[in-house]
C-alpha cells in the first residue's frame, strides 16, 4: 500500500494504519531498533510502542515520508530503551556514541543547539557536502547504528576502508563544528 494511504488510514482512524504499516515497514523498524538494543524482545516492544507513537502522532502530523517518520520514532523509543537497560553498561550503543565524543558540543550545550536547530543545520549541510558513499557510511553508522562489518558488505567496501573514512568524516565534522563556534 502507497504511504499515503497508510497515512489517511491513521488519520481516519482505522486500525488497519497498523496492519499496513507492519506489513510495509515492520522488518525496516525492528531492524533499526536491533541493531540500537541487540534483543529480539525489546525490539519487538520498541516496534509496538512506535505504532502506538505513530497513532497518537498523526492527528497533528501529516509525514511526507512515512518510512523516515516511523524511522525516527523507532530510533527515539530504542535510544531511551538502550539507556534505562544500560544505565552503568559499556557496549553497542556506547561504542557508537563514543566515537562522536570528541565531534559534538558538551553536556548542555548540545541541547540547547540543537533546540535552536544550528547543530541540527550544520550538521546537515556537513552530510550534504560529502559523496553519497561517505554519507551513507556515516548515516548507517551513526543513526542506523551498523557495524562496520555490516555497512562494508553493503557498500561492497573493507572495513578498512569504512573505518578510516568515518574517523576523517568525525575529523572533518569537528573542525566544521568549532568554526561555527558549536565546539
Amino acid at each position: 500500500m502507497e504511504d499515503f494511504k497508510i497515512v489517511d488510514l491513521y488519520w481516519a482512524r482505522d486500525e488497519g494504519a497498523i496492519s499496513e504499516t507492519e506489513k510495509k515497514y515492520g522488518r525496516m523498524l525492528y531492524s533499526l531498533s536491533y541493531s540500537v538494543l541487540s534483543s529480539r524482545e525489546d525490539a519487538e516492544e520498541c516496534v509496538n510502542d512506535t505504532y502506538v507513537d505513530a497513532w497518537g502522532a498523526m492527528p497533528e502530523a501529516r509525514p511526507m515520508y512515512l518510512g523516515a517518520f516511523l524511522s525516527k520514532i523507532t530510533r527515539r523509543i530504542s535510544i531511551d530503551r538502550f539507556r534505562s537497560i544500560h544505565r552503568e553498561k559499556r557496549g553497542g550503543m556506547g561504542v557508537v556514541t563514543e566515537e562522536l565524543t570528541d565531534c559534538i558540543p558538551d553536556g548542555g550545550s548540545v541541547m540547547e543547539e540543537y533546540e535552536n536547530g544550528r547543530l541540527a543545520d550544520t550538521l546537515n549541510r556537513f552530510l550534504h557536502a560529502q559523496p553519497t558513499e561517505k554519507r551513507v557510511m556515516f548515516v548507517r553508522r551513526y543513526f542506523y547504528s551498523q557495524s562496520i562489518a555490516e555497512i562494508a558488505q553493503c557498500l561492497g567496501v573493507t572495513e578498512a576502508k569504512v573505518k578510516v573514512t568515518l574517523h576523517r568524516m568525525r575529523e572533518a565534522l569537528r573542525t566544521v563544528l568549532e568554526q561555527e563556534d558549536l565546539l
